[in-house]
């Protein structure tokens, strides 16, 4: 338990932000599966793509994930989405 009133501000800032993160990371993990899941079927649309490419974007600016691991799941991405494309 927090000790001083610095320390109890500090605790309730802190879950507060956890839970915002979580939110934003958890319904980034939600559009990056149904983004994957059109491209094996090959139904992915060019908007879904560029809603799940924003959402990384997004996520990397307010340092929910770090800016490579954004780079990372970017460049999968886009390489499966340019394999689904030229398969078809």
């Amino acid at each position: 338990m927090p000790q001083t009133k610095q320390a109890e501000k500090a605790l309730r800032q802190d879950t507060k932000r956890h839970e915002k993160n979580r939110i934003i990371k958890v319904a980034l993990k939600t559009t990056l599966k149904k983004t994957r899941q059109a491209i094996t079927a090959g139904k992915v649309e060019e908007t879904a793509l560029r809603k799940a490419l924003k959402d990384i974007d997004k996520a990397a600016q307010k340092k929910i994930i770090k800016k490579n691991t954004a780079s990372r799941k970017k460049s999968r991405l886009m390489k499966n989405f340019n394999k689904s494309k030229t398969s078809k």
